[in-house]
């Protein structure tokens, strides 16, 4: 079954999933598409983030791909159900694995969830949290600067690490939080600037690596693993409709996928 598995994201966010799932599922191929021309997502109408998710769904179907992964927490919110609802394949969202491994996480039964204005108002998070423990007590906090920070590749500034401060204050205020998802697939590429001005006092969780864990189990359950599992390890195909600089720069530096090719497209 040496089908693709494809992952969509609104910009360059989704690669912290797609380094996570090519470590766990290295013969395993995949195709990446991130809408960077359209991206932020999350200050978007709900309308606008569901066509726009279509519209990347239906190009990747082209590509006969065996299951789709949405690596972004504003589409997940949003159009998971529907996805899951009218997709012949498996599509597996990132909320849930991230809300799995806070419970793990939290001692004070207190968890944060940063993310975009859509991911927060929907309160996807928090209906996943308090499906698995109904004790857990949230608090969600939008944090709109931080996507145009990333996508810019300003990762590092002092401008950055002020902009992250004042984002954070509502939960470096609370001191019975004790675990922070990143409600974003983006976040994870601040997530040292982010423990930085939380002072390491905080479990900061990103849902890559569960979403990671939950693909393969699913890969398994439907019996869509790659048949060739004594073959070459695969490249990722990373395809963006907008700019290819800040793309190619940051799959090279900060997760080192060299060899991937990045290719610009219209939907």
């Amino acid at each position: 079954m040496n089908r693709p598995i494809a992952v969509i994201d609104s910009g360059i966010g989704g690669l912290t999933v797609l380094y996570e799932l090519n470590r766990q599922l290295p013969k395993e191929r995949f195709i990446y598409l991130g809408d960077t021309l359209r991206c932020p997502y999350g200050s978007k109408s709900e309308e606008e983030v569901r066509h726009f998710t279509w519209e990347m769904v239906n190009y990747l179907l082209t590509y006969d791909i065996k299951m789709l992964v949405v690596a972004c927490n504003t589409a997940t919110a949003i159009v998971l159900d529907e996805l899951k609802e009218q997709l012949p394949i498996p599509v597996i969202g990132v909320i849930e694995p991230g809300a799995r491994a806070a419970i793990k996480s939290t001692e004070t039964e207190r968890v944060a969830i940063i993310g975009t204005e859509n991911t927060i108002s929907s309160q996807a998070y928090d209906h996943a949290l308090l499906t698995i423990n109904p004790s857990i007590q949230t608090l969600g906090v939008a944090c709109p600067l931080f996507v145009p920070l990333i996508e810019s590749g300003d990762l590092r500034s002092d401008e950055a690490y002020a902009v992250v401060e004042e984002s954070l204050a509502p939960i470096l205020n609370d001191s019975t939080i004790d675990t922070l998802i990143l409600g974003c697939t983006h976040y994870p590429m601040l997530q040292p600037l982010i423990e930085t001005v939380l002072n390491n006092h905080i479990t900061v969780l990103s849902s890559a690596l569960e979403t990671g864990a939950e693909v393969s189990a699913s890969l398994a359950f439907y019996e869509l693993l790659n048949a060739d599992m004594e073959g070459e390890e695969q490249i990722p195909m990373i395809l963006t409709t907008g700019h290819l600089s800040v793309l190619k720069r940051i799959k090279d530096e900060l997760f080192h996928f060299n060899n991937s090719q990045v290719y610009r497209v219209s939907l």
